[in-house]
């Protein structure tokens, strides 16, 4: 079995759950029809629940899940202000990260008993959708915000600040929602550094002459290109040049009551999630996934981050005792170091002794046991 969408004459999307194993399509299952992808993904949801409790297994978007096929998933991750993991929630990769968020919110609120919790997300998650679901269920915000993709209006009193290292304004929007806009020295530095590679890396595109009118978007840097007659691509360097005023520019929209800098302070706990997600992908290996089952992926996933709470209570131990040693050498110690199990032929009782370590080793198993 496996969920299909159908576009229907009228423009609706139509959500079954199909099996083929007779050798045809047969509709198994109509979970309704859908005027919008997101109403479409809320239905495919429903479809997939329904498979996994008949069959126990993750369907195939793609064809039979009989076929070895690895299925991707997002992850959302609940943390304390100190990076502790303390829930997550895991869905099929398919699924627009959007429309995961409220989801997301709701259960792990519900597990956790928070009863108003502030959303923070950073700008990968604005958008009308996001906001006005956010707005429609109660809950308060902290999004970073595209101050270059405000109105005409908006994007005029921010630059009309004439901002300078430091600087931290609130600009009122509609409806009790507010944008704060700050500015450092360090971002300046860093965007133009930035702007300045995009610029080479276009300048070498437009010298090879493989541009076209497609190359034409606002996607990236690509919003310096410009078109010359009809078939001569160049780069606007007064666009270039304009952007430069925004360099060092940082906006977050909310429609929360905390002062300009609960807001920034508040946003730059996204830290800790970007945090667990780096060192989960890299020191704890979390990908890639081989498995298809989706109890097995869920199992995976909640070693992974059961280890990170380990880490993160190791490096806590480190830091609170002063010790020069760091994660990466005290993960190499311990790969070395041995416990033996033995049973005494004197006394027929079970016996263990720990292995000679060697200094830092000794340091290590001290941190964790300390000696009485």
């Amino acid at each position: 079995m496996f969920v299909r969408r159908k576009t229907n004459r009228s423009g609706s999307i139509s959500v079954h759950v199909v099996d083929k194993s007779g050798g045809g399509y047969k509709v198994i299952k109509t979970f309704g029809t859908a005027s919008t992808a997101y109403e479409a993904d809320l239905l495919e949801n429903k479809a997939r629940q329904y498979i996994r409790e008949r069959t126990g297994q993750l369907e195939s978007l793609f064809g039979d899940p009989s076929e070895d096929v690895l299925n991707e998933f997002l992850a959302g991750l609940l943390v304390t202000t100190g990076g502790n993991p303390i829930g997550y929630e895991i869905y099929e990769g398919n699924i627009f990260e959007g429309h995961t968020l409220i989801p997301v919110i709701e259960k792990l609120a519900s597990t956790h008993g928070l009863s108003h919790p502030i959303v923070i997300a950073d700008a990968g998650l604005l958008s009308k959708d996001n906001v006005r679901n956010l707005e429609e269920q109660g809950y308060k915000y902290i999004l970073g915000a595209r101050p270059k993709n405000e109105s005409g209006a908006i994007r005029a009193k921010i630059l009309g600040l004439h901002m300078k290292d430091g600087d931290v304004f609130v600009i009122d929007k509609a409806k009790g929602v507010k944008l704060v806009v700050s500015k450092t020295e360090k971002r300046a530095v860093k965007d133009a550094r930035n702007r300045e590679k995009g610029l080479a890396r276009l300048e070498k595109k437009v010298a090879k002459g493989r541009l076209t009118k497609s190359s034409i978007n606002n996607r990236g840097y690509n919003t310096y290109l410009k078109m010359e007659g009809d078939v001569t691509i160049s780069i606007g360097m007064d666009k270039f040049n304009a952007d430069a005023a925004w360099d060092g520019i940082k906006a977050y929209m909310t429609n929360t009551t905390l002062n300009k800098e609960e807001v920034i302070a508040n946003y730059g706990n996204l830290w800790y999630i970007e945090r667990a997600f780096r060192m989960n992908k890299s020191d704890l290996r979390v990908r890639p996934i081989c498995h298809r089952l989706r109890n097995r992926i869920e199992g995976h996933i909640c070693i992974c981050f059961n280890a990170y709470a380990v880490l993160l209570e190791l490096e806590r131990i480190l830091k609170a005792t002063g010790s020069p040693l760091t994660l990466a050498r005290v993960r190499e110690a311990v790969k070395t170091m041995c416990r033996l199990n033995y049973v005494s032929p004197n006394t027929r009782k079970p016996m263990s002794v720990l292995l000679q370590m060697d200094a830092e080793q000794k340091q290590v198993y001290d941190l964790i046991y300390p000696p009485e």
